[in-house]
């Protein structure tokens, strides 16, 4: 990572992301009912961790620390612009705003486990930038019988973003491959969760630099290094 590269620290005063029982109720229904959903949980995360989450991709951003991102995994990884054009960084949960944001993460993930028995062991995720023009085409986040990723979640970070800048998260029909059912416009605080392996969904051409988090709930274990 660069050498400028500077943390972002939270407010003192911030409080802790809000996880109540009632919410985690109303993601399981989305999920069960529709297979995804989109909801605004800017009042949960708190102005401060959505501030600094910010300021730490634009900052991998500003010195090239985020790399070309590319469709499958491993071996399999194939860099195809025609496809996908965003630019990514890994979290680790080594700052204290990825840190922050890792226990909402879990707390989701123990959230969903509870009431779906989706048997969700781990998750992943990654900082995305799209710049000017990019987008990445319909697609789903795992292929049927995996048995890896099994819900996404998206979490823009986008300020004073408008329907006009593009970049919107186009999310089809599980039951109709060709219907369109919901237009995510990714403003600042937004969230988008679906399964996995069932809701078609693309990211529309961006007309301004765009950021966004996208996390992974799997059910596999963390693969051992070698």
């Amino acid at each position: 990572m660069n050498d400028q590269f500077v943390a972002p620290v939270l407010p003192q005063s911030d409080p802790p992301p809000v996880v109540s029982d009632q919410w985690l109720d109303e993601l399981a229904d989305g999920l069960t009912e529709n297979g995804w959903m989109s909801q605004d949980v800017a009042c949960r995360l708190g102005a401060g961790l959505l501030s600094g989450l910010r300021n730490e991709v634009q900052i991998l951003d500003r010195t090239e620390a985020l790399r070309g991102a590319g469709v499958g995994r491993g071996a399999d990884l194939l860099r195809d612009r025609s496809v996908r054009r965003d630019k990514i960084a890994w979290l680790q949960g080594m700052t204290p705003v990825q840190a922050e944001l890792f226990e909402f993460f879990d707390a989701v993930r123990l959230g969903l486990n509870q009431r779906l028995f989706l048997g969700l062991r781990r998750f992943e995720a990654h900082y995305a930038t799209y710049h000017q023009g990019d987008f990445y085409r319909r697609h789903v986040d795992s292929f049927k019988g995996r048995a890896s990723r099994v819900v996404s979640l998206v979490l823009y970070l986008n300020e004073d973003w408008e329907e006009a800048d593009g970049g919107a998260l186009q999310v089809y029909n599980r039951e109709s491959e060709n219907e369109i059912c919901g237009i995510v416009v990714p403003e600042q605080g937004r969230m988008a969760l679906f399964m996995s392996e069932e809701v078609p969904h693309e990211v529309l051409p961006a007309n301004r630099t765009r950021y966004s988090i996208a996390c992974w709930f799997r059910c596999d274990e963390v693969p051992l290094a070698l």
